[in-house]
Order: C-alpha cells, then structure tokens, then sequence
C-alpha cells in the first residue's frame, strides 16, 4: 500500500494536470452511469411526467414524444422509458453505437 505522501503526490500529479489533455470517458461509461443516476432518483419517487418535462423546455425523443402525446395520465408519462429501449441497451455496451434518434440522451454521449 502507497504510503499516505505518496498517494498525496499521485493526487496533485493528477488534479494539476490540464484539463484538456484528459482522455473523455468512454460513451458506453457514460451510458451506464446515467441510466444508474436516473434508477437511483426514481427510488426516491416518481420522474417528472413528459409533459412537465416538455414545458420545462426539454427534448424528448421519438418514443417519449408517442407517450408525451397519447391520452393518458401522468403516471403513464414518468417511467424511464429507455428501460425498454434498444438505444440504452446499444450505448451501454458500445462505444460508438449505432444510434441516431433525434433528442435521445444516448446519443449524446457518443464519442
């Protein structure tokens, strides 16, 4: 084990480094980290319904928008509806994955 000063140095090695010359996360990490932050606030209660989310200014993709605009209530419109979606699936375990649906938060992280 790394003495503590030898961890301290490593530390300040690192933070004083320039920020531009850090390598990105890869896009299947960054999938994977989302999809658990979203999971980890819907256990704290329900998500915002879509159409919340749309009159807060916020895109939402092809299928979000299906159930934005059927006639249900809002307890139909908060689940994370990515669960089901093969564009989560896909981005979790590529890196560049074929995605490309307009406003989908996977094909943001894309390298």
């Amino acid at each position: 084990m790394p003495s503590p000063d030898k961890t301290e140095r490593q530390w300040q090695t690192l933070l004083a480094g320039d920020e531009e010359s850090w390598e990105s996360a890869p896009s299947s990490l960054k999938a994977r980290l989302y999809s658990a932050l979203i999971r980890s606030q819907q256990e704290t209660g329900p998500l915002a319904s879509l159409d919340v989310s749309v009159a807060d200014g916020h895109d939402v993709c092809v299928f979000e928008k299906l159930v934005q605009i059927a006639p249900v209530g809002d307890a139909a419109k908060s689940p994370f509806f990515c669960t089901a979606c093969h564009a989560r699936i896909l981005a979790e375990h590529f890196d560049n994955p074929p995605i490309f649906w307009a406003h989908c938060p996977y094909v943001q992280f894309k390298a």
